[in-house]
């Protein structure tokens, strides 16, 4: 049996916890049905209220801390926050909850004014709690944080401003929200108060602490115990001498480098677009599901949408390190529908050439090109960028070859015959052509015979009789191996015998509507044990694990290769990487 404050007293609810703010809703909704109207004397009310607001103020600042487009040059500790810590953070509200069920038990007392006996402002109580938070909770907090890590001091301004009676309801929603203000931008990781502010009004510094100055207690522990002023630090001989200068030079960009390796991505549709981790760390730690909690969001995921195709440009989503190289995912402003929009197409190459061109300008070694970023009929895999600008130092891979290497290994030894869809595209090609050499039999599905004729007379001529074309899904009805390229209908899929496995490279997969088939997923690997700061998934995919073309990027990164990856696949080259990306330790998902 554990010690008695070794955890939260509802630790075991889980979600449930959230069912103690029962009796305050019951006692609101009571109140309103039997008044009528909204009862705003009722503590209980406000402190729903407050707890909406702290909620709002934490989540906003979760958000600004993440937003790297905004605060990459400004980040205080360049590490990444990886799932380990954000997991360990999950329940960052349990003291948010216990203040409230604190603050609703000694509002209910006796002692404690109505919120109909108080003004809604009197300046008499905003400046004694000022008096009392630099007089009381800043030397409280400093002593028990330096003595027991223990924050006490919240509450002593509100209880000396009530106990005075120069108590309001405005001091109650200010002095808590500026409260937790104050903390998270703290622990936000960004440094927000510039150096130059500091430089023109030197006693500023001692009067509100920053991130750096608060990473720095963290960091070396025997410093900087500050609640908010570093007054106490100066007094207590505890300041630390490197606070002001660390804090110049995070805010003039120290933390901020290039990018090894970069890949492009774009967001798949209003909803997923939620999965990003300055929406919801918590949820974008985790593989992309339907949340019941984001759908109140729609509207505002909406929005940003329309935003970002009339203003928006590539923007940092996320980063990790691997083995000291920084690597970093972008994002083009587009939706995944916006790309078979044929008036759309010129903008979209256009956001993707400047991030090339950005990339190439800033040092990155390779860019992976993701998803439809590479469309063959957008781009052409990513030669129209090459040889528009022939003398690009970055390195342009659009990470196909190892999304083939993943499916081609993924089939058993002993197939002999298999069916593709989508047989004509980049991928498609690659797998017959590949396959074929192996002396097993590619059924490919496509009605243009010229296509056809074209791929089959690259194989050797030995091999060519092992590519046969098929028009219609019924030719597959005796084949349990399929490889689609191209979504299946359940129409499409009941030609399939029983017992099929289907292999995928399409976007989005198909729904797996046959329950005596199987469906394999998208090709995807897992990043090597020594990647450090990952804290997001990628869409769909579980933790650590990333798509193949993602993963082909990183193998080409690590590899040092020299060449573009763009346009039809090198078939001779599919084992070369494979056999790279099992060296470097990265495995099949």
């Amino acid at each position: 049996m554990g010690a008695p404050l070794a955890s939260w007293p509802w630790a075991s609810l889980g979600s449930y916890k959230y069912l103690l703010y029962g009796p305050l809703v019951a006692k609101v909704a009571h109140a309103w049905r039997e008044t009528g109207s909204l009862p705003l004397g009722s503590w209980c009310l406000h402190l729903l209220l407050l707890l909406a607001l702290r909620s709002l103020t934490f989540q906003l600042w979760f958000s600004y801390g993440n937003m790297l487009f905004f605060t990459r040059r400004r980040r205080v500790v360049k590490d990444g926050v990886d799932f380990r810590q954000i997991d360990a953070e999950w329940d960052w509200d349990n003291m948010v909850i216990l203040q409230t069920l604190v603050a609703a038990v000694a509002m209910g007392s006796a002692a404690f004014p109505a919120v109909s006996e108080l003004r809604a402002w009197d300046p008499r109580g905003w400046a004694l709690a000022l008096l009392l938070h630099v007089a009381v909770s800043e030397p409280v907090f400093y002593w028990t944080h330096r003595a027991l890590l223990l924050t006490l001091a919240m509450g002593a301004p509100l209880a000396g401003a009530f106990l005075a009676g120069a108590g309001s309801v405005s001091l109650v929603y200010g002095h808590v929200l500026l409260f937790d203000c104050l903390r998270c931008m703290g622990y936000s990781n960004v440094e927000v108060i510039s150096h130059r502010a500091f430089a023109a009004f030197p006693p500023l510094r001692y009067l509100v602490y920053t991130a750096t100055y608060l990473s720095l207690h963290h960091r070396e522990k025997d410093c900087n115990f500050c609640l908010f002023m570093p007054l106490y630090d100066a007094l207590g001989g505890t300041l630390s001498s490197r606070s002001w200068g660390l804090q110049r030079e995070v805010d003039q960009g120290m933390n901020d480098r290039v990018p090894d390796f970069v890949f492009l991505a774009h967001v798949v549709d209003v909803v997923s677009s939620m999965h990003v981790p300055f929406a919801f760390r918590s949820c974008s730690s985790l593989p992309w599901a339907m949340r019941p909690v984001l759908l109140p969001l729609w509207p505002v995921a909406f929005a940003f949408m329309l935003l970002q195709w009339f203003f928006s440009k590539t923007f940092t989503v996320s980063f990790y390190f691997l083995r000291g190289r920084l690597h970093q995912t972008w994002s083009v402003p587009r939706y995944g529908f916006q790309y078979f929009i044929p008036s759309a197409k010129k903008g979209i190459n256009r956001q993707i050439e400047l991030a090339i061109l950005r990339a190439d300008k800033m040092g990155v070694k390779v860019i992976s090109l993701a998803a439809l970023n590479k469309n063959e009929a957008l781009n052409g895999g990513g030669t129209l960028f090459v040889n528009k600008h022939p003398n690009l130092r970055v390195r342009v891979v659009h990470g196909n070859t190892l999304t083939a290497a993943v499916i081609l290994n993924e089939i058993p030894s002993s197939v002999r015959e298999v069916f593709l869809t989508g047989a004509t595209s980049k991928l498609g090609r690659a797998i017959a052509l590949y396959l074929c050499r192996k002396r097993i039999r590619v059924l490919m599905l496509t009605l243009s015979t010229e296509r056809f004729l074209k791929i089959q007379r690259e194989a050797p001529p030995e091999f060519q009789q092992y590519i046969v074309q098929v028009t219609k899904y019924q030719a597959a009805q005796g084949c349990k191996t399929w490889i689609v390229g191209k979504w299946l209908s359940p129409r499409e899929q009941r030609w399939a015998p029983p017992g099929t496995h289907f292999h995928q490279f399409v976007v989005p997969p198909i729904i797996g509507f046959r329950r005596d088939c199987t469906y394999g997923k998208l090709a995807a690997m897992r990043l090597p044990k020594d990647v450090e700061g990952l804290g997001s998934c990628e869409y769909t995919m579980e933790r650590g694990v990333v798509h193949a073309c993602h993963a082909g990027g990183v193998v080409h990164c690590l590899e040092g290769w020299e060449h573009h990856e763009v346009g039809a696949l090198e078939v001779d080259r599919i084992d070369v990487v494979w056999e790279a990306a099992l060296k470097h330790g990265l495995t099949p998902a």
